[in-house]
């Protein structure tokens, strides 16, 4: 078995080629191609955390496994981040254990990637301006996935405290090069934006849509249980919804299913999931004016498929730690 640390993880697997990687990997989903049961959180106690555990199957690349993380409050500062864990990589043709793959990072490029993806297939070909609502990890993650995908030329940012997404905003221009505006409200950075993305903690909704304009596409990314909503239900309404799978999103997509209780709109207002775009572009966008929303939940399929694609290179390369569990 094959141990792979975060350093390795992000020199193997940068966004832009887990872009393709997650085109496969949701392809393979909307196909069935998968198993995949609904992610379980298991509360530790007497600790302000709880255990992620989500098994899977993919049939291309042949390989089981299973992704376990710890979600713990931490300080924004904090050199752990919110998410510490691992993806345990099987073959499934011996049944035997592959390798075992930091999780955090992975984790994050898997996360950014799928929304490269989305953004690909249902954002505008022409799109430059991009709003990134939060100003965490996940937020410059995007801000180099968006830019994977479309040739952004300026970035707004908006974030609960002023002064640090200022400093974000900063180092993403010294990162990038692109003109960055540190904005006072969600509103006034979203206002001319192409491409949203909303990378944030929060509980209720940061976004109303109302501030939503013609023509723009949507990544909700930050919320990831049934309880939680980073927009509205006016938002929900006004867009064309997609899901990475539907299973899951019936399950955990707060902001769907806050909109689905108050009668404002029905299960079938999911459009379809990306890979079924992959298979069917009459599916995606129609028209420049309609408004598209991608809700990232993340699924054991995107971590297995980039697991795998980080083992394969790292074979390839001899890199990593290997340990024979049978000596």
């Amino acid at each position: 078995m094959r141990i792979v640390t975060q350093s390795e993880v992000e020199r193997l697997l940068p966004v832009g080629p887990c872009v393709g990687v997650m085109r496969q990997a949701m392809s393979a989903t909307s196909r069935r191609d998968v198993t995949l049961p609904i992610r379980q959180f298991m509360p530790i106690p007497d600790a302000p955390g709880k255990l992620a555990i989500m098994p899977g199957t993919l049939g291309e690349p042949a390989c089981f496994g299973i992704k376990l993380v710890c979600k713990y409050d931490r300080p924004h500062d904090d050199p752990l981040g919110t998410h510490v864990g691992m993806v345990m990589l099987f073959d499934s043709v011996k049944g035997i254990p592959l390798a075992m793959i930091e999780g955090s990072s992975l984790t994050a490029i898997r996360t950014s990637a799928a929304s490269a993806l989305a953004t690909d297939i249902l954002a505008r070909k022409n799109a430059t301006r991009l709003a990134i609502i939060g100003n965490g990890e996940q937020a410059m993650r995007h801000v180099h996935a968006m830019c994977a995908v479309r040739a952004v030329d300026h970035i707004n940012v908006w974030g609960r405290d002023i002064e640090r997404a200022r400093t974000f905003a900063a180092a993403v221009a010294d990162d990038t090069g692109i003109p960055v505006i540190a904005c006072k409200s969600a509103a006034e950075a979203v206002a001319g934006a192409d491409i949203i993305c909303t990378t944030t903690s929060a509980k209720e909704p940061v976004l109303s849509g109302e501030e939503l304009e013609a023509g723009q596409h949507v990544n909700l990314v930050g919320s990831a249980i049934p309880a939680a909503a980073e927009v509205d239900d006016v938002a929900v309404e006004r867009a064309s919804f997609y899901v990475d799978y539907r299973d899951a999103a019936m399950a955990a997509a707060g902001e769907l299913l806050g909109a689905i209780e108050r009668g404002v709109v029905t299960a079938d207002h999911i459009v379809a999931e990306v890979g079924e775009v992959l298979t069917d572009e009459t599916r995606g966008r129609n028209n420049d004016d309609q408004i598209t929303m991608y809700k990232s939940l993340g699924v054991a399929s995107q971590d297995l498929a980039a697991a795998h694609a980080i083992w394969r290179m790292a074979e390839a390369e001899n890199k990593g730690i290997t340990v024979d569990l049978m000596d």
